[in-house]
């Protein structure tokens, strides 16, 4: 595996920690794409630093568990601004 891979996917799993970023808020922070944040966090990460990319499963599942309530509070904010 080429060394950038290596470093961004230590880079992107640290700052899924940190912050407790979503997928979708650390691809479009690295401007990469979902499937690649998914392929460094659980692929390659794994190779690289498995206590690392368990930390960060540990995060991806809670943020998938809480997903439908997000997506909820999104919906209720698009029909409270709606004027009809």
């Amino acid at each position: 595996m080429k060394d950038y891979i290596e470093e961004r996917a230590v880079e992107i799993a640290s700052y899924i920690i940190e912050t407790k970023a979503t997928v979708r808020q650390a691809a479009k922070k690295f401007g990469i794409s979902k499937s690649t944040v998914h392929k460094d966090c659980s692929d390659r990460l794994q190779e690289i630093n498995p206590s690392l990319a368990a930390e960060v499963r540990r995060v991806l599942d809670k943020n998938k568990s809480e997903r439908h309530i997000r997506g909820g509070l999104a919906t209720r904010e698009k029909y409270l601004h709606r004027t009809l």
